[in-house]
Parts: structure tokens; C-alpha cells; sequence
């Protein structure tokens, strides 16, 4: 039997990513509901409860047995994992003086423990909760410490517990690995897991579930759903498989052509090309929130796929819907017990829901994260040029482009330094301590600044709830700053979702130019409908991250230069009257703005 960590997940958006940074030490994990018997975790190495957007002192909040403490296996605690243990044993845990929210100065006290194998001394890290521990409990010591919780990271050594306020499973918490490899060491479990048999073990797992049907895969020309024809050709072959791909409309500008040439490059036999913009303009109009635009995109794809089905044939006795889900896609759309649905993704729609209970859906990279699917791409010997493309969301641009019928506006007094804040009357998808957010961007404007600019965003989104994304003000074309904000009431239409596609591929060609080093991992060019200091315009604001798996994400620091050059660019085409560019962090912003 292979030796396992066992994940208790309390509903983190960090969850599986645990997982996937425990599997990339070589090690075997599990997720399994807080709720487990504690005989049945007995039989791990070792045990991480994960964070989750409740708190423990909610009656209604996850709980776990004592029971776990008297197993003798060693257990990490983060987040919300560090509170309820900190709980349970005896400490105390309040609502926090001021929440963190991102990166967050850590300092190591003690190098011991899971911190064995940092040195004393100061490390950034990411955090995302509003609550704190302010007592601790007998038998535990302080190893490390933020300057707004003196808790941050405790260890009782004789029990060999561990908790942690932030997340060292980010990708941007310096050190994280090495926290995580020295609660591997500590559990003794034996490292076998490769990139190499999960291909394996996958291959074997969709020959078993397919058996003899066929599968009908919709497929986007994007990594993840290129990987997954992949897989599917080698365990079951080409001729098993029918690939759809649907023009919504939505795309960047020219990419169903190039998505066509990449798919034949990756081998794809039997494709099927359906042009569904003018039944996607006419299902979307008029429409203004932003999940009911997801659904119904959503809804689309599998009315689109069973009449291509019906057309070509395809008796549904016989084939199974393949998709290239990541785990991302469930997590953010609430997919697991205890977490919160921070937006719900084309392939988690209701009706998918429904189908995946019936065994009728095919996800064979849906526990995996972005980096780990580019890894396997590339063992299956897929191109870089297209294992390394940037993530594109599936509704595509109908999620960058904004709607608004009127002004959603707040009276709040918000200090921003010595810069000048403006809050926009609108509201963008954010995550904050786990849970989804809907709140307002402010835009900054002043000195260009990266040092200053790195500091003073995080700092208005711990200290105003009200706030949940921070932007720079590149360029204006009417005045020097900003005086006043209008919306332009707007839909989703045709001419909007041109204009974007123009701007897009502006931003995308200059991207591809300066970004050499290719910090930036993916970059939506997002369209609002504001004007500044003018009537009946629109603005553009810029969201270039770097990121790994999606989960979390660091806005990119691109040369000043540039970047006024391409404002300056994006500001000579008709209508747009305002360039900012995104300078907030996942989280407490997401990466999309819908």
C-alpha cells in the first residue's frame, strides 16, 4: 500500500492545490471531508487540515473529532486549519483588528518544525483570512509571527502539530516548498508519485470508465483541453473520439483560424467547427449579471453539442461528454463541500452537475492544476508553442467585457496616501479569506511607482472591506486626472465585443513583444463601460499576472515605457476615453473581472 497524506478540506480555494504541491514533492494525497472517522486517517502518514472561508467561532462552522490529536500522526493546520486546532486544543480565536489579504510580510522566530528549514529572519508570504488566534494553547510555542498576528505559525513538537495562518502552498509564499518538504519529512512517507504514472494510471482509468462507448469532447484549442484529447486518443484512439469546437462569438480576433491550426497539429482527427455567434448575441442580450451570463453560456455549449450529436448520428447510449476541467474550474464554481462559489465556470453549470451524477461526463485532468497539465502536455509531446499559450476563460471575451445599466456607487471616505483615489461605480469578482467577494474597484492615480504602488494596494484592500481590486491610472484623453466618472449603459453586443477583440490583440502583440522573460502568464484586456470626463465612452484596463496554477496570482510589473507607449496606443482608438492597468493581487482579486 503507498503511503498517503491525507487533506481535510474545509472549503479553501487552496485545497487541491495542497494536493497538488504535496504530489510535486512525490508524494500521495487524499482530500477527504472533515467529517472523516478518525480510524480511517489513522492509516495515513500524515494529516494537513486545509483553510476555509468559515469561521470557527460560527456554531454552524466545520468541525473536526479531538479524536485526530490522539492518533500520534503529525498534522499541519492552515488557515483556517491553524484556527479551529488552536480552537479545539484551548487557544482562543477573535475577528482580527485588520485582515490580510495577499502578500504579507512573515517572520520566522524559530527555525524548527515545518520551518526547519528556513533561516530566522523575514519572508513574504500569502495570507487571506479576517480572523486571528489571540491565545494559544498549552503546550505550543510561537515559531513565526506577521506584524498584525503575533500567531501566525505554532508548533508543539512533542505532538508533532504544526499550524500556519497563511498559505505556504501558494506559489508566491517565499519558502512555502520547503515548509511543506519538511512536514513531508516529518511524516516519513515514501515519495512515489511522478508525472509519468499519473499518465499511466489515468490511461487505465478512462479505458475502465469508457469501456466500449465513444467520447464527444468539446474542445477549446487551450492547453487543457488539448491535453485531455491527448490522453483520450492514446487510451482509447482517435477514431473513438468526435472533437467539437464552437465559435461563440466571443473569441480573440482571427483565433478560431490559428485554434484550427493548432488542434491538427496536435492530432485531432475528427473535428467538428460550429458557428454559434449570432445564437450567442441573441441568448446574451439584454443580459447584465455576470453569473447569469456564465450559465447561460454554459446552458449553450450542451444545447450546441446534442444537436451536433443528433445530426451526425450519435446515439447518447453510446458516448460519453468529455471535458478539459482543471480543478480551479470546480473550485471557484463551489464545487466542494464547504467552499464558496466565487464564479461559476461553462463547465460547471447546473445541467453538467447533473450529468457528471449520472456518470455521463469524461474529466481526465479535473483534479489537476495548470502547471501539472502543461507537464503532462509535454510528456505526451505536445508543442511548447501550444503547452505554453496563455489561458483563455471558456465564455471568452463576454467575460471581459463589462455590462451596466446604471451606477452602482458607495459613500466611502478611503485614504489612499499620496495618491488620489477614485471608486468606480461598478463592482468586479473578487476572493477574500476564501470567500467570494463582489465589491468595487478604486483607481490610483499619482507617482508610477512599482515600490510604492506594491505597498499602497494591499493596504486598501485589508483595511477596506468596501474594496476588492486596486488599479493604476496609465492614460486619460480628456484632462490630467480624473474628475468625472459617467457610465455608458451597455450590453453585451457586437459592436462592444469588436472593439474589445481590437483592443485585445493590440494588448496581446505588445505583451508577446516586451515580455521576454514571460513573466506574464496570462493577461485579459478587460472593457468597462465608463467614460472619464466625458459622456458615451468606454475604458480599458489591463490585467497582466503571473501566476502558476491559477489559484493565486501576482499582478506583473511591466516596464513604465512600454506601457504608456501601448496606453497611448490603445487611447488613439475611437471611443475609449481612459487605460488603467490592474495592480491588485489573487486574492483578494481574482484574475478575471467577471
Amino acid at each position: 500500500m503507498m503511503d498517503k497524506i491525507a487533506i481535510l478540506d474545509f472549503g479553501s480555494q487552496f485545497a487541491h492545490l495542497l494536493a497538488n504541491r504535496i504530489r510535486r514533492l512525490g508524494v500521495y494525497s487524499e482530500i477527504l471531508d472533515p467529517s472523516v472517522n478518525s480510524e480511517i486517517l489513522s492509516e495515513y502518514k500524515g494529516i494537513i487540515l486545509s483553510g476555509g472561508p468559515a469561521s470557527v467561532n460560527d456554531p454552524n462552522s466545520p468541525k473536526i473529532s479531538e479524536k485526530i490529536f490522539e492518533l500520534g500522526i503529525p498534522i499541519l493546520g492552515i488557515c483556517y486549519g491553524h484556527q479551529i486546532i488552536m480552537h479545539a486544543l484551548g487557544g482562543e480565536v477573535k475577528k482580527g483588528l485588520a485582515c490580510e489579504y495577499g502578500l504579507t510580510d512573515f517572520y520566522v522566530r524559530e527555525s524548527c518544525g515545518v520551518l526547519s528549514k528556513l533561516n530566522v529572519g523575514h519572508y513574504k508570504v500569502y495570507a487571506s483570512h479576517f480572523d486571528s488566534v489571540v491565545k494559544i494553547p498549552k503546550g505550543f510555542k510561537v515559531i513565526g509571527s506577521t506584524q498584525d498576528d503575533p500567531f501566525s505559525a505554532t508548533a508543539n513538537e512533542e505532538k508533532n502539530i504544526y499550524t500556519l495562518q497563511f498559505h505556504p502552498e501558494v506559489t508566491h509564499s517565499n519558502g512555502g516548498m520547503k515548509i511543506l518538504d519538511a512536514f513531508v519529512d516529518i511524516t516519513g512517507a515514501k515519495r512515489e508519485w511522478s508525472i509519468e504514472k499519473f499518465i499511466e494510471m489515468e490511461i487505465s482509468a478512462i479505458e475502465k470508465k469508457v469501456g466500449k462507448k465513444k467520447v464527444f469532447l468539446l474542445i477549446s484549442g487551450g492547453v487543457d483541453s488539448s491535453v485531455t484529447y491527448v490522453l483520450l486518443a492514446r487510451a482509447l484512439g482517435h477514431e473513438r473520439i468526435h472533437a467539437m469546437y464552437v465559435d461563440t462569438g466571443f473569441m480573440r480576433k482571427n483565433e478560431t483560424e490559428e485554434i484550427q491550426a493548432f488542434l491538427a497539429e496536435a492530432g485531432v482527427e475528427n473535428l467538428h467547427t460550429f458557428d454559434a455567434k449570432e445564437r450567442y448575441f441573441k441568448a446574451l442580450k439584454g443580459v447584465i449579471d455576470p453569473e447569469e451570463k456564465r450559465r447561460i453560456i454554459g446552458d449553450l455549449f450542451l444545447e450546441i453539442q446534442r444537436e451536433v450529436s443528433a445530426k451526425l448520428g450519435l446515439n447518447p447510449k453510446e458516448w460519453l461528454l468529455g471535458q478539459g476541467t482543471i480543478y480551479p474550474d470546480t473550485i471557484e464554481s463551489g464545487g466542494t463541500k464547504n467552499a464558496d462559489k466565487i464564479k461559476t465556470h461553462h463547465n460547471r453549470v447546473p445541467e453538467i452537475e447533473t450529468l457528471i451524477k449520472e456518470g455521463k461526463i469524461i474529466e481526465p485532468i479535473k483534479e489537476l492544476y495548470k502547471d501539472e497539465v502543461r507537464m503532462v502536455g509535454r510528456t505526451l509531446g505536445l508543442p511548447d508553442k501550444m503547452v505554453d499559450r496563455h489561458p483563455f476563460p471558456g465564455p471568452g471575451l463576454a467575460v471581459r467585457c463589462l455590462c451596466l445599466e446604471k451606477p452602482d456607487t458607495i459613500d466611502l471616505d478611503l485614504d489612499a496616501g499620496e495618491y488620489k483615489a477614485t471608486i468606480l461605480p461598478l463592482k468586479s469578482v473578487g476572493v477574500q479569506g476564501d470567500e467570494r467577494s463582489y465589491r468595487h474597484p478604486v483607481a490610483l492615480e499619482g507617482d508610477a511607482n512599482w515600490n510604492k504602488l506594491r505597498h499602497q494596494a494591499p493596504t486598501i484592500t485589508n483595511v477596506y472591506k468596501e474594496i476588492n481590486r486596486v488599479i493604476y491610472t496609465l492614460a486619460l484623453k480628456n484632462g490630467e486626472s480624473i474628475e468625472t466618472l459617467s457610465v455608458t449603459p451597455s450590453t453585451l453586443s457586437k459592436d462592444r465585443v469588436a472593439l474589445l477583440q481590437e483592443v485585445d490583440k493590440l494588448v496581446m502583440d505588445k505583451i508577446y513583444k516586451i515580455d521576454g522573460n514571460k513573466q506574464v502568464w496570462q493577461c485579459p484586456t478587460v472593457l468597462l463601460p465608463l467614460s472619464v470626463n466625458c459622456k458615451g465612452g468606454e475604458s480599458i484596463v489591463l490585467r497582466p499576472v503571473s501566476s502558476k496554477e491559477a489559484m493565486t496570482a501576482n499582478f506583473t510589473e511591466l516596464p513604465w515605457d512600454e506601457l504608456n507607449s501601448l496606453a497611448r496606443e490603445i487611447l488613439e482608438i475611437e471611443g475609449i476615453t481612459a487605460v488603467f492597468y490592474d495592480i491588485t493581487n489573487k486574492p483578494p482579486g481574482t484574475i478575471e473581472w467577471e
